[in-house]
């Protein structure tokens, strides 16, 4: 216990004592003295608490960062232990949850929303373990994955936000400052005007799901291999879907509005090429960035295009040198500031083939895009459909939805030949 807390008991433990004695109409000789001496040793004590307080300030400071974190580390603690092999298991043979996986399902059933089984999204990462089952039990062979795109949501700037329930809207500034000199003595300043907001709503009406379908065979060869698959396949799917649906979402048939799709609705400018890859196409929408002070230099713009358009870029080499536009472009933005995608930009078409890409910027810290997502994963039994095989069929559903921030700090590029 620190020594303030057992300083502070003793000044409440004196003050209760100094209540009886002065309730008293006429305190003997012992009683005065007691009271002189509780009164002595109260003052000093102030003194002493006052010193304890200097004296324990780093070691509150250094608690109340402990306090902060333990729930987020024993969390991630209790992820670890998460199986996912025990949902198969629950919905294939009736086997009930153990361990850390029941206490976290437990925990998510509790907050409501969930058909079937919930399964946190953090499980779904892949896990440094070695695969111990195989699909065949008579040669050892590894699980071969399906081949998933890369995600590029996250790299081209887009903020994932965990959203427990309902709707969450995101404030941001749309107004600016005025700022300018007095003209001549006793006149006014420029007239400010006013400090708006706006908010960007994300809204829960958008579940995208996935099935995975598990025969009977696999479940009783893979063992452990089985659970691993499982978490890389579901991961992987609906990444894919994802980064699919924050560009080039519909906004209809239950898809958000992704923000090239979108690009009108959300007031994004949308500049037409019409011509050859080059680096002079995007280096002037960097500078659109730069003049309205979304971006502070190239190298704070991020892009995401077409593998073809790279092919473009690196192919045409400038006259007389060894220089190619790709080597102009990746001079002036940082290589790792560009994304390559075939999954979040739609194919060439057209004759020439062209396509799109998406330049976005960071400013004020403020990220570009916003997707939220709500809860965690709910798996969910189909106990029909393989019923007559003895199969697994499971469905894995996520709601999450898509928007902007500020227009501003994107621009979307077509025609790119």
């Amino acid at each position: 216990m620190l020594e303030s807390v057992k300083i502070s008991r003793r000044q409440s433990e004196i003050r209760q004592q100094l209540a009886e004695l002065v309730a008293k109409p006429e305190p003997g000789e012992d009683e005065t003295r007691s009271m002189e001496t509780l009164d002595a040793e109260y003052r000093r004590n102030e003194t002493r608490y006052r010193a304890a307080l200097t004296a324990e300030d780093e070691e509150r400071r250094e608690a109340g960062g402990e306090l902060e974190t333990r729930s987020g580390r024993e969390w991630a603690e209790m992820l670890e232990g998460f199986e996912v092999r025990q949902v198969a298991a629950y919905f294939d043979e009736g086997r009930e949850f153990a361990g850390k996986t029941a206490e976290i399902v437990q925990e998510m059933r509790s907050a409501g929303g969930y058909r079937g089984v919930p399964v946190p999204l953090e499980a779904l990462e892949t896990r440094n373990t070695v695969s111990g089952g195989t699909p065949d039990p008579t040669v050892t062979r590894p699980i071969i994955d399906r081949l998933f795109a890369e995600s590029v949501a996250g790299r081209i700037g887009a903020q994932m936000i965990s959203i427990p329930q309902g709707s969450t809207e995101w404030p941001v500034t749309t107004s600016s400052i005025a700022a300018g000199w007095q003209d001549g003595e006793g006149a006014n300043v420029p007239l400010g005007e006013a400090f708006t907001t706006a908010d960007k709503a994300l809204s829960p009406d958008n579940t995208f799901g996935v099935q995975c379908r598990i025969t009977r065979k696999a479940m009783k060869q893979t063992g452990a291999g089985l659970e691993q698959a499982i978490r890389r396949d579901v991961s992987e799917a609906i990444r894919t879907g994802l980064d699919r649906a924050v560009t080039l979402g519909t906004g209809a048939d239950g898809q958000p509005l992704g923000v090239i799709a979108g690009a009108s609705t959300y007031g994004i400018t949308a500049t037409p090429i019409d011509g050859e890859a080059s680096w002079a196409a995007f280096r002037a929408a960097v500078v659109r960035f730069m003049t309205a002070n979304a971006a502070g230099a190239p190298g704070a713009v991020r892009m995401l295009i077409r593998p073809e358009v790279w092919a473009a870029l690196d192919d045409a080499v400038l006259t007389g040198t060894a220089v190619s536009e790709w080597d102009r472009l990746t001079g002036n933005i940082p290589a790792g500031n560009i994304a390559m995608t075939n999954n979040a930009l739609a194919d060439p078409a057209g004759e020439p083939e062209a396509s799109d890409a998406l330049l976005t910027t960071n400013a004020g810290g403020v990220p570009p895009v916003f997707v939220g997502m709500w809860g965690g994963v709910d798996v969910i039994r189909d106990p029909y459909t393989d019923a007559q095989s003895g199969g697994l069929r499971l469905t894995a559903l996520v709601t999450a939805d898509v928007t902007v921030s500020r227009p501003e700090q994107l621009e979307v590029l077509t025609g790119i030949q």
